[in-house]
């Protein structure tokens, strides 16, 4: 069983930084393909963006693309998510998530274990 813990969310302006990390435990993540979502008040989860295992490929939604990197140290059992140049609407509850896998399957429904998110609040 792997155990997903969340951390770095907090309360930014609009334009700044923040880097949220997904620690792991109880085995290994190296051969799991790992994700983001995020859920806004009201609103689905929706996807962010993931990594393969090896950290060669990575996927984002289009309305992160150019301002999030997520990116992995298998090392450490911890993946990443750079969050830059907010916007209000980045706003929402953050979630790590893996798939036993090593490549991303393209739906949240396929990843196997989850977080328990970290709050991310953007300030106009």
């Amino acid at each position: 069983q792997v155990q997903l813990v969340e951390s770095g969310g907090g309360s930014v302006q609009a334009g700044g930084s923040l880097r949220l990390s997904c620690a792991a435990s109880g085995r290994t993540i190296r051969h799991y393909a790992m994700g983001w979502f995020r859920q806004a008040p009201g609103k689905e989860r929706e996807f962010v963006a993931a990594v393969s295992w090896s950290g060669d490929s990575t996927y984002y939604a289009d309305s992160v693309k150019g301002r999030f990197t997520i990116s992995r140290d298998n090392a450490k059992n911890t993946v990443y998510l750079q969050m830059n140049s907010l916007r209000p609407e980045d706003t929402a509850v953050y979630y790590c998530a893996g798939e036993v896998r090593p490549n991303y399957s393209g739906s949240p429904q396929g990843m196997d274990y989850w977080g328990k998110g970290t709050l991310v609040t953007v300030s106009s």
